[in-house]
């Protein structure tokens, strides 16, 4: 025990687990660790998780929704995943509180990452890789996240993201087997079928599989204030245009990024406020009190269509559909057309975007031809993704 602590202190489940099961640490004299970096309070420390390349995920989401059609889903969940993860650099920590003797001048040698090192994520995701290809699954270049097999008629998909895992497939033998290979390997946790998966609610009924966020979208208002706030039956004013130059700014930026940040991720299920967040992303360096009041008013919309969300139809023809528009000189600052397509596979809608287009259109003619471009484009990527 450490001088001075409790004789009646509780050591973290984290801790036992890290130091013990997973062999995470090994005891060396402190003397060893002169030139090394001593790593303090390391177990306190919590990594914050950002999304990014939200587009790659949710492309892959809908991948696995179609599968889900057919096939058999089940959710898991990786009990300390980046202890998991084998540390090759040199890294010492002072021993955590009940694990060092009193008077005893030892320090940790890290084995594993541990949560709170810069190389943890990755080096988590690298073992998980090693470990699930060792079982026959090759990794998606389009999705690093995505791994597939496919024997015959039988075919497995497996999707992570950090300590999330999710697995669907028509071989529930195989599934079976490669939960119990992730067992022996890794302290995997099964969920059961999939109901809910970062943020994304998925509900099954006979027409299909219907995917929402209708718990995200209250926390948004409630995080923001606006619980109680009147319904708008559309996301944005018609033929409001907004400018980095529109008003006065606003004295607390970071409000509005943090709001348009989760306005954004919303989206993965919302295509009907694309275009008006899209357009509110552009001023997040800068953002000005009209800017907030759009903001707002995507809000107070959400507000009145909580369960808003899209519909997989489980009788499809599978037949890609595309529709694709453009205005022309929308933007005010830059005189840049906006790009807007949607793509269906039967009825299901499988991918949708808003974006500026990156020249400058000399007609209306050469924007829509341009629209069309990328529309194709969009078309070329979801026919890689079909089955």
């Amino acid at each position: 025990m450490v001088p001075g602590s409790s004789p009646n202190l509780v050591i973290n489940p984290l801790v036992t687990n890290g130091f013990t099961k997973l062999n995470t640490s090994l005891m060396v004299p402190l003397s060893a660790t002169k030139l090394a970096l001593l790593l303090k309070d390391i177990l306190r420390l919590k990594v914050l998780i950002i999304l990014r390349h939200f587009l790659l995920l949710r492309s892959s989401l809908l991948f696995i929704v179609f599968l889900l059609l057919l096939l058999h889903a089940i959710s898991s969940y990786v009990q300390n995943a980046f202890l998991h993860g084998d540390l090759h650099e040199v890294v010492y920590m002072e021993p955590p509180p009940g694990l060092r003797r009193q008077g005893e001048s030892v320090v940790c040698r890290l084995k594993k990452s541990l949560y709170g090192l810069k190389q943890a994520s990755r080096n988590w995701f690298s073992t998980f890789s090693d470990t699930i290809q060792k079982a026959g699954y090759q990794q998606l270049k389009a999705d690093y996240s995505l791994f597939t097999k496919a024997q015959g008629t039988s075919f497995t998909a497996v999707l992570i993201y950090v300590d999330d895992i999710l697995l669907t497939g028509n071989d529930l033998q195989e599934m079976e087997g490669l939960k119990a290979f992730l067992l022996k390997r890794l302290c995997i946790k099964d969920l059961g079928d999939l109901k809910y998966f970062l943020g994304i609610e998925f509900s099954r009924s006979k027409k299909g599989i219907f995917m929402s966020q209708r718990k995200y979208a209250p926390d948004i208002l409630q995080d923001s204030g606006l619980s109680g706030a009147r319904p708008e039956k559309f996301p944005m004013e018609q033929n409001l245009k907004l400018t980095p130059t529109d008003g006065a700014l606003l004295n607390d930026p970071t409000k509005y990024r943090r709001l348009v940040g989760r306005l954004i991720y919303l989206t993965v299920t919302r295509p009907d406020i694309v275009y008006s967040v899209r357009t509110l992303s552009q001023f997040m360096h800068e953002p000005q009190k009209p800017h907030w009041d759009a903001a707002i008013r995507i809000l107070n919309y959400v507000k009145g269509t909580p369960g808003q969300g899209l519909l997989f139809s489980a009788t499809n023809n599978l037949a890609l559909r595309a529709f694709c528009d453009s205005d022309w000189g929308g933007c005010r600052a830059t005189r840049r057309s906006v790009t807007g397509y949607c793509v269906f596979l039967g009825n299901s809608l499988i991918s949708w975007k808003s974006k500026k287009q990156t020249n400058v259109s000399r007609s209306s003619a050469e924007a829509e031809y341009r629209a069309m471009a990328n529309t194709c484009l969009e078309l070329g990527c979801d026919t890689y993704w079909k089955i």
